[in-house]
């Protein structure tokens, strides 16, 4: 029997299938940060479909048509696409809409990663499927040595309220990729839940009125996505009495939420800021 690579959903994709590095293999990514990651592992003209949220690498997404976004898809753009493999997100795209195009995507891969060390599965499962292998060995081996910086470094503890949205205030559960890479550098989200595998639960919304774990926080870091947040953000929470005498500043959302490739330079980032701060 054919070896075969297992995915998020528990489901066995063959590895280096046939035709999976030619013209044959046509892939549909819903996940901006793995769109860059197949990018990275060398499958320029097999990607015929991305996100519009899909914007790295800019100069090369620029090439692959747009079906919509990760939860408002574009379900008939992607099947003119004629899409052999489909790649999705958990937390990115909604089980519904995942559903539909099972009716005519031969192949959905499920990715879920939780942690920082998840990227070298996802990597290698990538890498697996569309016979990439060593490019995926190379990403693997630039990021051990990031995680092992990490390890190697002592960061005073610090507890930290990570926003992701307003109206309402939406922040991180301590189960989810960002809380975990926050940890790599000893910051600790609150409020202290965990929200599960999957849901609403795992993105609670607050409010600054009735959070008595509030005091508890050190630093406020207001993410530049999903919700843009800018420097007039941090400027008026700093007026609000609630939040008197707390660190609140700008974060890049990006560096800290997106898994694949840009983990590499994402640990690296973190580093840097806690080293600085």
């Amino acid at each position: 029997m054919q070896p075969r690579a297992v995915d998020a959903a528990g489901v066995a994709h063959e590895m280096g299938g046939v035709g999976t590095r030619g013209a044959n293999t046509r892939i549909v990514s819903l996940v901006p940060s793995i769109t860059e990651l197949l990018f990275a592992l060398g499958l320029d003209r097999q990607i015929v479909g991305r996100t519009g949220f899909c914007v790295h690498p800019h100069d090369k997404v620029r090439q692959v048509r747009k079906v919509g976004g990760t939860k408002a898809v574009n379900v008939d753009a992607i099947r003119a696409l004629w899409p052999t493999h489909l790649i999705v997100n958990i937390d990115e795209n909604e089980r519904d809409t995942v559903e539909q195009l099972r009716a005519f995507v031969p192949h959905i891969v499920v990715t879920h990663p939780q942690t920082p060390q998840d990227n070298l599965s996802l990597y290698a499962l990538l890498g697996a499927i569309f016979d990439r292998e060593q490019e995926a060995q190379r990403l693997s081996e630039a990021l051990e040595i990031r995680l092992h910086e990490a390890a190697a470094q002592v960061f005073p503890k610090q507890n930290v309220l990570y926003l992701i949205w307003r109206e309402p205030w939406m922040t991180v559960a301590r189960d989810t990729y960002i809380a975990a890479m926050l940890r790599l550098v000893n910051w600790q989200t609150l409020p202290d839940v965990e929200g599960g595998t999957a849901g609403a639960a795992r993105y609670p919304v607050l409010d600054f009125g009735h959070v008595p774990w509030l005091a508890g926080v050190d630093r406020i870091l207001l993410s530049s996505e999903p919700y843009r947040f800018t420097q007039a953000h941090c400027d008026a929470l700093k007026r609000d009495p609630r939040l008197a005498g707390k660190r609140i500043e700008l974060i890049d959302g990006e560096l800290v939420s997106w898994y694949g490739v840009r983990a590499i330079e994402g640990i690296g980032y973190l580093l840097q800021r806690a080293a600085a701060s």
